[in-house]
């Protein structure tokens, strides 16, 4: 790999080309990740939709948001008619200078556990779980995190059936000036969500270095695994 790829290849930014059909042709690390939240088709679009109608470079400010994922400008450039690029730039939302070993050192199954509890209490919904067992104790805020977890479920509380799953999200992370912590998530499902609260769940969550992903049956809570 030249200095040029490498370069490429570990930027913050994610970095797509295509062909003319729509086919990736090559991606750096971070469009991989990207890819976890949008597919190959709509970011196609971006490009073909932002690009020059002739050829060249093209940057344009945009306000697009893919999960975890907010962008506030784009770049399309092409040369020819068989291979297009485009260029993503990243807000720095969840790139940290400062440490995250706040809270305490919990089991994050227990914790899960007093919040499915206290919401089941006095309603007939059928609370389930589908949880990954193999995560460590980790370190976590555990009354705003409680306070957070509470806030998603009353979203959820209008339907008969609540699932919660958790699960690590293999091959993501945030990073600190030294550090980079893989992160795991907390699924909230049912049938019926209430959006009202969503911007609250979102400052909550912030606060917590936690990014939520907002799924038309689901709330997603994206956390970093502090074990130290």
């Amino acid at each position: 790999m030249t200095f040029h790829e490498k370069w490429i290849e570990y930027d913050y930014n994610p970095f797509l080309l295509f062909d003319k059909n729509g086919k990736i042709l090559s991606l750096n690390n971070e469009a991989q990740y990207l890819l976890g939240y949008t597919n190959v088709a709509s970011l196609f679009e971006l490009a073909i939709t932002y690009a020059n109608a002739n050829t060249g470079f093209k940057t344009s400010f945009v306000d697009l948001e893919f999960g975890r994922f907010r962008f506030f400008a784009l770049m399309i450039g092409y040369d020819n008619e068989d291979e297009i690029g485009l260029r993503l730039f990243q807000h720095p939302a969840f790139h940290y200078s400062e440490p995250l070993l706040k809270g305490d050192m919990v089991n994050i199954y227990a914790l899960i556990d007093l919040c499915v509890s206290s919401n089941s209490i006095g309603t007939n919904i059928n609370f389930t779980k589908e949880l990954d067992p193999t995560l460590p104790e980790l370190r976590i805020a555990t009354e705003n995190f409680i306070k957070l977890l509470n806030r998603v479920y009353s979203t959820h509380t209008t339907s008969e059936n609540i699932k919660t799953k958790l699960y690590l999200k293999i091959g993501e992370y945030i990073k600190t000036e030294d550090k980079k912590y893989t992160l795991f998530s907390i699924e909230v499902v049912s049938d019926n969500v209430k959006k009202g609260k969503s911007s609250e769940i979102k400052i909550l969550a912030e606060e917590m270095n936690i990014f939520v992903d907002f799924k038309d049956k689901s709330t997603i809570l994206n956390i970093p695994l502090i074990t130290e």
